[in-house]
């Protein structure tokens, strides 16, 4: 069983998807509850739950019902977050807030949610979303420092939860083709294509990653071969 946060769209929905095809049964949490049905519509045995990632009391009113329906949680995915750019001078205090709440708090909070269960049941598999913008991204100073901080999350819960049988990591996602990303385009008065094409040339690989490829790393750390690799964060992102 698989709790996927952010599940209605782009990195979110690319892992509720693949889960499922390794078998997992996946509960899309999203905070528009359209998508999140749209996608668990499509994936059997899904269930499509609307809740905001950084709300306490959402999150683990979600988490409750899906052990009722369920009786354990074998996986967490964090996905959910926002971005609010702006020069650290122009940033405003809400700015720096939505993106934190997002990305760290709703991280923490589903995770919280979900360790009694994990460490009852003496198994678990938590997988974080970092970025390569936790090395230091201009302009998104928010952003880097919540995947900075996600980092941190990883390795800290790793050496805590691994003795009852829960491992964590993080993968770091490169440049990907997601509505966050098209969203930067038109921030800068680009074209996707021309936005994309600066993105791909900047990588070793020369292209630009799919949610696809981030929720296929995702998937392994989620599955049992990973069993012995924790505190890591894994970089998705066309480079070294």
């Amino acid at each position: 069983m698989a709790v996927v946060t952010g599940g209605g769209r782009g990195i979110g929905a690319a892992v509720c998807r693949r889960l499922a095809e390794e078998g997992a049964a996946v509960a899309v949490l999203d905070l528009d509850p359209e998508p999140a049905a749209q996608v668990a519509r499509t994936l059997p045995g899904a269930g499509a739950y609307a809740a905001d990632a950084g709300d306490r009391a959402e999150v683990e009113d979600v988490v409750r019902r899906v052990l009722a329906r369920h009786g354990r949680i074998d996986v967490l995915v964090p996905c959910a977050g926002v971005m609010r750019g702006a020069p650290v001078t122009e940033m405003t205090d809400q700015n720096w807030t939505e993106v934190l709440t997002s990305h760290l708090t709703g991280a923490f909070t589903a995770v919280r949610a979900v360790t009694p269960a994990m460490t009852a049941q003496g198994y678990g598999r938590i997988v974080l979303i970092s970025s390569i913008a936790a090395r230091g991204i201009a302009g998104h100073v928010n952003y880097g420092t919540a995947k900075a901080g996600i980092a941190g999350m990883a390795r800290s819960l790793a050496l805590e939860l691994g003795p009852r049988g829960v491992t964590v990591n993080a993968v770091a996602p490169g440049f990907i083709a997601t509505r966050m990303t098209r969203e930067g385009a038109e921030r800068r008065g680009r074209t996707w294509e021309e936005h994309a094409a600066q993105a791909a040339a900047g990588t070793t690989l020369r292209r630009i990653g799919t949610p696809e490829d981030v929720a296929a790393v995702v998937a392994f750390l989620a599955g049992a071969d990973a069993g012995y690799v924790t505190g890591q964060v894994i970089h998705v992102s066309g480079d070294p």
